[in-house]
């Protein structure tokens, strides 16, 4: 009979997720470059790991064993797993070449599913509540977000932190996001959006509100320059795909970060909430009719 007992299986992307913050600074190079290209990473030998992330064969070596795995083989084995999971994407059959619309619809929602259940476990272990204490007793709050999907969703955390009464403004242009940082102080908090965390205009201007004091919220990678500057770390893991054609899946894990973060603060707001929200459906309603059950915000 063989002894040998086999592992545990652990989704190893969002291991390597959930550690990144506690790592030292040559594994999280580390950390960062498997994330990055997770297919090539699976594929890489330990020397050429090492290369690519300018650090030592023993800080690979170290870093496999902090994520939970015997060694460096082991980790590869789970990376190339990790990313035979996406293959089906990859790799589209006639039905989604076709341009049927049910197969566009169908990848376009399996991609979808598959980046808000990794982001959901990452969410599990977040300091949600943490984050939106601070939100709760900021006396200001700026939100940071630069690109295509940062920018539009930088816009509706303002949108949904005004429902809830808080002081709010979005700034999306660099220049204008740096003379914000050198205003801030003790009792302001800087929410920074970037699904890579490595927009350098990003990264700087939050450098910049942190030496001034300013509590820094980050919805980003767990292992990037802009995820180590936080304060309070909302992890957002990328699961790109080949599929050029449709816009990036990651906004969508980004959108669960944020609606769980503002419906952490609603709840925690209590019945100041709950007044603010009656008040904006009556004055909704009584602009534009209709029933009990429509969205609030329309």
């Amino acid at each position: 009979m063989n002894s040998t007992v086999e592992p545990l299986a652990f989704d190893i992307v969002a291991r390597i997720a959930e550690c990144a913050p506690d790592l030292r600074s040559a594994e999280r190079k580390v950390a960062a470059l498997i994330l990055d290209d997770l297919t090539g990473a699976s594929r890489a030998s330990i020397g050429a790991l090492a290369a690519q992330a300018q650090v030592s064969v023993a800080t690979v070596t170290r870093f496999a064993k902090a994520v939970g795995c015997r060694d460096v083989r082991e980790l590869k084995l789970r990376l190339a797993q990790a990313a035979a999971v996406g293959q089906r994407f990859l790799q589209p059959g006639p039905a989604a070449i076709d341009g049927a619309p049910h197969s566009i619809a169908t990848r376009v929602y399996d991609e979808l599913q598959t980046v808000l259940t990794h982001n959901h476990q990452l969410l599990r272990q977040a300091p949600i509540a943490e984050a939106a204490a601070a939100l709760r007793d900021a006396k200001m709050i700026y939100v940071f977000g630069m690109g295509g999907g940062s920018t539009a969703l930088a816009d509706e955390m303002r949108f949904r932190l005004v429902r809830l009464g808080r002081p709010v403004a979005t700034y999306q242009d660099g220049l204008l996001q740096r003379m914000v940082a050198s205003t801030v102080s003790r009792d302001h908090v800087v929410i920074a959006l970037s699904t890579t965390g490595r927009v350098p205009e990003v990264v700087d201007n939050c450098r910049i509100a942190r030496s001034y004091g300013a509590t820094l919220i980050t919805l980003t990678a767990p292992a990037s320059p802009l995820a180590r500057l936080a304060d309070w770390l909302i992890p957002i893991v990328a699961f790109e795909t080949d599929f050029i054609y449709k816009p990036s899946s990651s906004r969508y894990a980004m959108m669960m970060a944020l609606d769980v973060l503002v419906t952490e603060l609603a709840v925690s707001q209590g019945d100041e909430s709950r007044e603010l929200l009656r008040r904006m459906k009556h004055a909704l309603d009584a602009h534009r009719g209709g029933g009990d059950r429509q969205p609030l915000g329309d």
